[in-house]
């Protein structure tokens, strides 16, 4: 066994200023060749997820499922998030390459659901092998795959008097993971996109409670505000005029 550096492919400068540099990962192989890797690339990040139910593969139903209700800020929220990746670390140990706070209780002073989102980046999505196991053995369930959406897998935290927790596995330079980070960084420093967003969160909340939405209904209520949001944070990072 051999541990080595991952390396991004040879590319001309007028192709680099199109990607994303992410911080290179490791992967341990049973021989020394060296497997180039892709940092996620701009057009990737911009394309906006189209939900697709036939290509969503649904391991297991949800045991307890979250109110779609939306609560004031929590300031346990970030103690929650921290206990949360403490144990995620724990039971995956190397196969760790970033736990992150996603989602709306990741921003402070913006309205939520009580539920803590998670961003789980890990050496290959692919390997379920490596982390199915010890991540349900950690009270994590997992309930769906997507292959064809940047191979996300998801898990959730639903057993009776646990505090709901989702969590999304990707793999290195994950796109997705990547327009998460920029949304919440947005939403950090722009006011008044935080205040448009929890307006339309709650408009989103209570419709879908008029309407007996799904989860899934009341995320795609917010779809127009979130690119509308997003097309601003991406103005802003100059990958868009």
């Amino acid at each position: 066994m051999q541990t080595i550096q991952t390396l991004p492919l040879p590319m001309s400068k007028s192709v680099f200023k199109h990607l994303i540099p992410f911080p290179f990962s490791t992967i341990t192989l049973e021989s020394t060749t060296i497997i180039p890797t892709m940092p996620a690339t701009v057009a990737q990040i911009l394309a906006h997820y189209e939900y697709k139910p036939e290509q969503v593969e649904r391991v297991a139903q949800r045991t307890i499922q979250p109110p779609i209700t939306i609560v004031e800020p929590n300031p346990e929220w970030p103690k929650r998030f921290e206990e949360v990746k403490a144990r995620i670390q724990k039971a995956l140990g190397p196969l760790v390459l970033d736990v992150a706070h996603s989602g709306s209780t990741g921003v402070p002073g913006l309205p939520a659901k009580d539920i803590i989102d998670v961003d789980l980046t890990i050496k290959d999505a692919t390997d379920e092998d490596s982390y199915v196991k010890p991540l349900e053995e950690a009270g994590f369930r997992f309930t769906l795959r997507e292959p064809l959406w940047h191979q996300h897998r998801f898990f959730v935290e639903d057993w009776p008097g646990a505090y709901h927790v989702n969590m999304h596995v990707w793999g290195p330079d994950s796109p997705e993971a990547a327009r998460h980070r920029i949304f919440r960084d947005w939403l950090l420093k722009t006011p008044s996109d935080l205040e448009l967003y929890a307006k339309v969160k709650r408009q989103a909340a209570e419709q879908a409670a008029i309407a007996g939405d799904s989860m899934m209904d009341y995320t795609l209520r917010k779809d127009e505000t979130i690119h509308e949001i997003l097309a601003r944070a991406f103005r802003d990072l100059g990958y868009i005029e």
